[in-house]
């Protein structure tokens, strides 16, 4: 039920999305234990003279980066478990990318159950249903 949004600096490829989204779902599930059936992934492409680090341009740098925001229903994951999350994710980033800039960004957001959802109902709503 996660949904996950990725920047990623450079110029769009059909061969990158198909990676990334294959290497964000195998990580989401199996971390997280999220289910891939409703796992979403948005993915954005930078041009990287468009993305500023340190004052200047990954262009400038020759080097990528990645930002990725997951939105997960809170309490349902350990700091452990994110923290596995978030090395695996970078690592992955790196091995797909390469030369990944340090200052690259992962955003594990716990969410309030009564606050987030799909299909027009909320995380809250469905876990009393399934009681």
């Amino acid at each position: 039920m996660p949904i996950l949004n990725v920047k990623i600096s450079g110029v769009r490829s059909d061969a990158v999305t198909a990676s990334v989204s294959r290497m964000l779902q195998d990580h989401t599930q199996r971390i997280l234990r999220k289910d891939p059936a409703l796992t979403a992934i948005a993915i954005d492409y930078i041009d990287p003279r468009d993305w500023i680090v340190g004052g200047k341009s990954l262009a400038e740098q020759k080097q990528s980066s990645v930002y990725l925001n997951i939105k997960i229903t809170d309490e349902t994951n350990t700091k452990d478990e994110k923290a596995a999350y978030i090395r695996a994710v970078f690592d992955g980033f790196s091995a797909l990318l390469g030369t990944l800039h340090e200052e690259s960004y992962i955003h594990v957001e716990d969410v309030r159950a009564a606050a987030y959802g799909y299909g027009g109902k909320t995380q809250e709503r469905r876990y009393h249903e399934g009681r």
